[in-house]
């Protein structure tokens, strides 16, 4: 019983596993349909938040480096 029971599972898992196949032409369809529902930025809006970001980015590299520029100092005062 135990027997027939895992030959169920495998056929099911081969039945399954065939029916799953990639097929790259739906895949293709489904990109596309997704892309459609996308709400792109205006040109306005991607300049303001680009700008925002390299901001933040500048600014936190800014800070890190102090930072790491205090430690420096502080370890050459230390072991010095």
């Amino acid at each position: 019983m135990v027997k027939k029971e895992a030959e169920k599972k495998e056929t099911n898992i081969t039945t399954e596993s065939e029916s799953k196949s990639f097929q790259l032409n739906q895949f293709v369809d489904d990109t596309k349909g997704e892309l459609k529902k996308v709400v792109w930025p205006g040109r306005q809006q991607l300049i303001s938040e680009s700008a925002a970001v390299i901001l933040m980015v500048s600014l936190v590299a800014t800070i890190v480096y102090l930072v790491d520029q205090f430690f420096a100092w502080g370890a050459g005062k230390i072991f010095q």
